[in-house]
Formats: structure tokens, C-alpha cells, sequence
């Protein structure tokens, strides 16, 4: 009890030294069938995370069945040479696993996660699926039935309806980024258990493939379990395949999906520009998080807390396509909604945000707190296998160096305010941006056009 009573209980615990911290570096290697092999040992990790990439992009695919990835994507975990759609779902949940997929202009990407101790087994699953899958004409049917079902709610979700428009407003009509990625009624429709496995035997092999395995791999012989599963599957080398440019139109104007009796507009306002295989990525990044990334930024200050117009405004950067001899670009867009009688003076307040900026710049305080928040918390955001993984993953897809995020957050750290300024007001020029508005045109489309910021046109909802 004497102990106890000199213990002094008002002492406070200090704060350790930082530990300093870098990207996961992965290790790269191949198997004998050609497919490439990235592995991450991250201790602690007792799930693990398994991305496969198949080079197998939308536009590749035929002419008049867009969508075809997209079905083949889901087809993958419907069945095998060894077992049917309910066995392989029955065997992947005996496993602890998920196994998704999705295909967008890249490529096609599944996506596994397990228990280490389940590795093995799930592996073997993932194998057959892309070694043998069934591609049944029941399953087909079902999943294009299912893609036919989701379009209608696509449409009538008034986010979904603006990122249509404006990739239809961009980019020419008979460019696949045109196109939604996932297809419409009439090429959807038009897909059916051939096609599907035309266009796999066409694009999907190991040679062309990449898999990326994330987690604790202490105790694990990564070469023999990649070898026994992954390594059985077999596939011809094929041709490089030659990949379009991409080119968009961004003169300044608006298009109205008119939407009778909404009582919000959904804001689309966006441009291409440079991916990250440019130089300007880093500052690129910095300033249009300054812009639009978070509640503190200068849209989000102006739109939200001192007019009141919106609940949140954001500006963001979306690889389209990554390529190293600048055939790449990425999205650059302002996404929000505004109540309808707001919709011109939030407008009107928002070019009036992109104009001051290009006049004054941005301060060093923005610059401090973007910095911050980007690359202060990135070791908790990659605090998963999954999250490291993707990225990883991405870096794949995107062709850029192994070490690529982990030399982006210290160009970033190093960014100036000047240099990110001058990306941000680059990226967003008043005069170039292409703004869609999914609202209703009897009450917008006046005052828009009194704004000035461009030639106005309304199209039906569909």
C-alpha cells in the first residue's frame, strides 16, 4: 500500500519517435508458364490478399458486345471444370475466402482474400477459375439477365447518369471510353455463353497476366503453392496488342440531362489531363486536394459552410488509362449535387472559386494541411493486405515502377505551394471544362446560361 500511495498517477505517457515509413516494396519474379509474380511480406498479416490482373481491356472487346468483359469478369467464380457454380461458391466459404472481379478499360482484375492457413486450397480455387471455368450457358444467361436488371437503377441514379454524359461529351463516339464500361441494354443483350468464351480464349493467358500475393507469408512456400495452382494453368504467348490514344474534346460547355420535378442537380464538371507517368502527377495530386479533397478545402468552404448550397463538393483525379509513351490520361472532375433553385449560384460561386485561385494561388497553410493528410496518414491507410495490394496492383495496370508510391509520397512532402498551384489551375482551366447537370432544365437551364461558361444543351434522362 506504501508503493502505491508515492506513485505519482498524474504523470503523462509521451509520445514515442515516429518510426519512418515507406510503400512495401514487393518482390518480382515469374513462373515457368510466363505469369508474372509480385509477393509483399507483411508481418501481421494473417489474411492474405491476391490480385490477378488480365490483360483483357474493354477495348478489346468485340464490336457490338460491350459489356463482355464485364460478364466474363462474373462468370469466373460460376463454375469449373471441377466444380459447378454452388460447389465453387460452397468451397471458397469452406475456405474463409471472397473472390471478386470487375473489368474496366485496363484490364480485367480478380480479387481473393484468405486466411493464410487457407492459402493453398483458395489458390486452387482461383486456379481453376482461370485455368478451366465453366462458362455454362445457364450461368451466362443468369449473369447477363442480372447486368440487364442493374442498368435501369444505373440510370436512374442521378451520379451514375452524370459520369455517362460526360464520358459520351469527351470522348469521340466510336472511342470505348465513350461507352459505358459495363455495356448498355442493346450490347449486354447481344452476350451469351460464346462470346463470352471467344473473348477469353482471345485475351486471357498467363503470359499476359500479373498476381499479386500481400500478407504474412512466415511459413509459407510461396514458389511451391504459386507453382502447384497458378503454375498449372496454361496459355500461348501472344503479340503485344497496339493500344489507341486517348483523345477527348474539352471545350467549354454544358449539357443538361433534364430530370422534370428533381429537386437536387447532380454536378459533373471534368476534363482530362495528365496521368501519372507525368511529371506533373505529384503537384497535380497536391492541388486538386487542395481544391476539392476534403471538408476544409476551398470548395468545400465556400459551397457547404458559407452559402449553405451543398453537403459536400469534391475535386478528384481518375486514371483512365496509365501509359509510359503519353498515350495515358486521367479524369479530372468536380463531383457534387445543389438544391435545383441553387444550381446557378452555386455554379456561379464555384468558377468564382477556380478564378480567384488562378489569380491569388493557393497558401502555404492549404498546401501544409494537404500535405498532412495525404501523406501523414498513408501507413494507416495501407494498414491491410487488400489496400496494399491494390495499390500494387494498380501500379501493375498503370505500367509504373514497383517503387512508384513509395517515391510519390516523398515528391509530395517535397511539392511546393507555387508548383501545386500551378498544376491545380492547369488541370482546371475555367475555359475548358465540360459540365454536365442532372437536374431539371425548366428551372436550371436560364440561369445557367446567363452564366456564360459555355453553349447549353438539354437531353432527355433516358
Amino acid at each position: 500500500m506504501t508503493e502505491l500511495a508515492t506513485m505519482d498517477f498524474h504523470a503523462q505517457p509521451q509520445a514515442g519517435e515516429p518510426k519512418p515509413w515507406a510503400f512495401p516494396a514487393p518482390e518480382r519474379g515469374s513462373l515457368a508458364n510466363g505469369l508474372t509474380v509480385l509477393r509483399c511480406h507483411r508481418p501481421g498479416q494473417q489474411v492474405l490478399a491476391v490480385e490477378v490482373l488480365l490483360d483483357a481491356p474493354l477495348d478489346a472487346e468485340p464490336a457490338g458486345l460491350d459489356g463482355v468483359a464485364t460478364i466474363m469478369a462474373r462468370a469466373f467464380s460460376e463454375g469449373t471444370d471441377k466444380h459447378s457454380a454452388e460447389d465453387f461458391a460452397a468451397e471458397l466459404e469452406r475456405c474463409g475466402a471472397t473472390l471478386d472481379a470487375h473489368a474496366d478499360h485496363p484490364g480485367v482484375r480478380l480479387s481473393l482474400e484468405v486466411p493464410a492457413s487457407r492459402l493453398a486450397k483458395a489458390l486452387g480455387l482461383l486456379a481453376d477459375a482461370l485455368r478451366a471455368p465453366a462458362f455454362a450457358d445457364g450461368e451466362v444467361e443468369r449473369l447477363v439477365r442480372n447486368r440487364l436488371d442493374e442498368i435501369p437503377h444505373e440510370l436512374a441514379n442521378p451520379a451514375r447518369r452524370a459520369a455517362k454524359e460526360l464520358s459520351k461529351e469527351l470522348f469521340p463516339a466510336d472511342a470505348r471510353m465513350s461507352r459505358p464500361r459495363q455495356g448498355t441494354e442493346e450490347t449486354v443483350a447481344a452476350v451469351d455463353a460464346a462470346a463470352v468464351r471467344a473473348f477469353y480464349e482471345r485475351h486471357v493467358r498467363p503470359a499476359t497476366a500479373t498476381a499479386v500475393v500481400v500478407g504474412d507469408l512466415t511459413g509459407v512456400d510461396l514458389d511451391a503453392l504459386l507453382g502447384d495452382t497458378l503454375g498449372a494453368w496454361t496459355g500461348s504467348t501472344a503479340e503485344p496488342r497496339p493500344v489507341p490514344p486517348v483523345t477527348a474534346d474539352d471545350r467549354g460547355r454544358v449539357v443538361i440531362v433534364d430530370r422534370p420535378g428533381a429537386v437536387q442537380t447532380q454536378l459533373l464538371i471534368g476534363r482530362t489531363g495528365a496521368d501519372r507517368h507525368d511529371r506533373v502527377w505529384p503537384a497535380q495530386v497536391l492541388g486538386t486536394y487542395c481544391l476539392g479533397g476534403t471538408l476544409t478545402s476551398r470548395l468545400d468552404r465556400v459551397l457547404r459552410e458559407e452559402k449553405g448550397y451543398t453537403y459536400g463538393v469534391r475535386a478528384f483525379g481518375q486514371v483512365l488509362r496509365s501509359a509510359p509513351d503519353g498515350t495515358g490520361a486521367a479524369m479530372l472532375a468536380i463531383s457534387g449535387s445543389v438544391d435545383t433553385p441553387n444550381t446557378g449560384p452555386a455554379l456561379e460561386d464555384l468558377w468564382t472559386v477556380l478564378r480567384k485561385l488562378a489569380a491569388e494561388g493557393l497558401t502555404d497553410a492549404e498546401r501544409d494541411v494537404a500535405v498532412q493528410n495525404l501523406v501523414g496518414v498513408a501507413p494507416l491507410k495501407y494498414e491491410t493486405a487488400a489496400a496494399v495490394a491494390d495499390t500494387l496492383a494498380d501500379q501493375v495496370e498503370q505500367h509504373l515502377p514497383d517503387d512508384f508510391q513509395a517515391t510519390l509520397y516523398r515528391q509530395l512532402a517535397a511539392t511546393g505551394t507555387v508548383e501545386a498551384t500551378a498544376a491545380v489551375v492547369n488541370a482546371f482551366p475555367v475555359d475548358r471544362l465540360v459540365t454536365v447537370l442532372v437536374g431539371d432544365a425548366a428551372q436550371i437551364k436560364e440561369p445557367v446560361e446567363a452564366l456564360g461558361i459555355g453553349e447549353v444543351t438539354v437531353v432527355a434522362a433516358e
